[in-house]
């Protein structure tokens, strides 16, 4: 899942969101020196991504990349899954997206003493830039990942990906639809955060 998944399913305060979001900036951090909250934040993201990357629906979805694409397909589909999330919010959550995502980007600012360098500057980014704006609408998603096509540092086809999505993207969409509930209830049940 990618940043918007693992904010929601977060615990509503800024150890959580933090420990949620860092599973992707660990490189260099000591883990135990930080809070036990903050490393309550990170299990979950790990038991996160775990989940997601067995589930059946999940692999079952990367198999409609091409095989030049589909050392990425984890990516795409994170991303994807997010605009899937922002698409279908009122189906999991009461409060508008619209309220919620300015909430979360308040959040993230409020929060950066805690996170490492390179983690504050990109969250920066992630609101100052409105990322999820830009993972609305299929197009500017498509931009997005080819964003990340040219950021990987060596050679790739990763590019165009989202040609790759459209002709699928109904049943990516239905496989979401199945999977994220699911989700909610693993993480739910595991209770690694303390509320």
């Amino acid at each position: 899942m990618n940043y918007l998944a693992h904010i929601a399913l977060s615990q509503p305060n800024s150890y959580s969101l933090v420990g949620n979001l860092l599973g992707d900036f660990c490189k260099g951090v000591q883990i135990d020196m930080l809070p036990q909250a903050v490393r309550q934040g990170l299990a979950n993201h790990r038991a996160v991504d775990h989940f997601t990357d067995h589930h059946p629906l999940v692999r079952n979805a990367k198999t409609h990349f091409s095989a030049q694409r589909r050392r990425f397909a984890g990516i795409a589909l994170d991303m994807l899954f997010d605009h899937f999330l922002i698409r279908h919010w009122p189906a999991f959550y009461s409060q508008p997206f619209a309220a919620v995502k300015q909430q979360i980007y308040s959040d993230i600012a409020a929060a950066e003493h805690l996170m490492p360098p390179e983690m504050a500057a990109t969250m920066r980014n992630v609101y100052q830039k409105d990322w999820f704006a830009s993972y609305e609408q299929l197009p500017s998603l498509g931009y997005a990942l080819d964003r990340i096509a040219q950021r990987i540092r060596f050679t790739n086809q990763f590019s165009g990906v989202i040609e790759e999505i459209e002709p699928v993207y109904s049943k990516l969409e239905h496989d979401f639809l199945q999977f994220y509930p699911q989700l909610q209830q693993h993480v739910q049940q595991l209770a690694l955060e303390q509320n």
